[in-house]
């Protein structure tokens, strides 16, 4: 209905006027031929970000393989320090054998994880593709692909949440290994020992330090890989509620508008719209002219959005539901009340396709200009 809303190349400015929306026909005209049609179609198809780009990719994870060395077997030689060199061997025996348990756990949730995310992302392009091309707003088999791709991302979820607990396991470790650590050095000062003693003690305290790397190498893979596919699950879970708008549009929008700010900006944006500035003398973005009952403008709302957050993503905006000032009292206060229920839900809009409402400052207004109830868009 409405073209693709484009910055300037080179620059951005509050000036960059916006095409309005309204329930008039695009073309103009009261009938089109085919290949006018078909024109239309293409360019909104181009317009639309490819399926391909609209989920993310699962981050890497980590390639390390932790399997410790072993401990060297010792003889007893009947001293107090002989005895207490047999008792740190079984107990790093022991923190080996946990660490080998600990290191294929981790495999295997990594190669859970990349199954999953397979899963996962097979069925979001499908749905992408679908939406692509466009479908029936509520499509039932997309629903039941929807549902599919939430049920994948919950068991992504698990993996992680799994991965956590895995985490703690191996800080426990790191916690027993400094205990021998220390212990290995202390025993080197209790009197009574053979040479035997200190040879068996200087081989076991250097199995405990290369145990004690070996954990701090493992720990750190397992705490970046938490931490990515944390993230990863998190930017996820809004495109899937954007998703689920396009779903019930039957049309395609593209990723979670906050997912936009933060790859923009190389990080979380914080940032609140506070007071809605007076908008004399600026410019909207965006002008959704409500003239009949359902009037389109969701598509064209993310496009706006979307690209004024690729060039500042710490981008907040103005929402103004502007009433006609025409007309007796209680028409302009009818007017005013149907006004601003459609800013209520072109903010809804927006909350769908995952903009923070902390972001939009909803005010209203009258204006003797204004023929219909109106919706703008400013970007603040």
């Amino acid at each position: 209905m409405v073209s693709a809303l484009t910055l300037p190349e080179c620059s951005f400015t509050d000036d960059a006027l916006w095409p309005s929306l309204t329930g008039e026909d695009p073309a103009g005209a009261a009938t089109q031929t085919a290949d006018a049609q078909k024109a239309v179609a293409s360019n909104q198809t181009a317009q639309q970000p490819a399926a391909a780009t609209v989920a993310n990719s699962q981050p890497p994870l980590g390639t390390g393989n932790f399997e410790p060395s072993g401990v060297t077997a010792g003889t007893s030689t009947g001293t107090f320090v002989g005895k207490k060199v047999v008792e740190l061997r079984e107990e790093l025996r022991r923190l080996q054998n946990n660490i080998s348990s600990q290191n294929g756990e981790l495999q295997k949730l990594r190669a859970q994880l990349v199954g999953n995310s397979q899963r996962y992302h097979g069925t979001i392009a499908a749905v992408n593709a679908r939406l692509q091309v466009g479908t029936t707003p509520g499509n039932p088999i997309l629903v039941q692909q929807f549902k599919s791709a939430q049920s994948d991302l919950d068991r992504l979820s698990q993996d992680v949440a799994s991965m956590n607990g895995l985490q703690n396991s191996i800080s426990n470790s790191a916690t027993m290994s400094s205990f021998l650590n220390e212990s290995a050095r202390a025993s080197f000062s209790i009197s009574g020992a053979i040479d035997e003693d200190h040879r068996q003690l200087a081989i076991l305290e250097d199995e405990v330090n290369r145990t004690d790397v070996l954990i701090d190498r493992l720990f750190k893979e397992v705490t970046n890989d938490v931490h990515r596919q944390t993230n990863y699950v998190s930017t996820e879970r809004a495109n899937l509620n954007l998703m689920s708008a396009g779903i019930k549009a039957g049309e395609i929008y593209g990723g979670s508008l906050l997912n936009v700010a933060m790859a923009g900006s190389g990080a979380g944006v914080q940032v609140t719209a506070g007071v809605p500035l007076s908008t004399a003398g600026r410019r909207p973005l965006l002008v959704v002219r409500f003239d009949r009952n359902e009037v389109p403008y969701k598509q064209a709302l993310y496009n706006a959005v979307s690209r004024v957050l690729e060039k500042r993503p710490e981008a907040v905006f103005d929402l103004v539901a502007v009433a006609p000032s025409e007309g007796g009292q209680a028409r302009v206060a009818l007017n005013s009340n149907k006004s601003r229920r459609h800013a209520e839900g072109v903010l809804r809009s927006l909350i769908e396709m995952g903009l923070p409402s902390a972001r939009v400052a909803v005010s209203a207004k009258t204006a003797a200009t204004a023929r219909v109830n109106e919706v703008h868009l400013y970007l603040r």
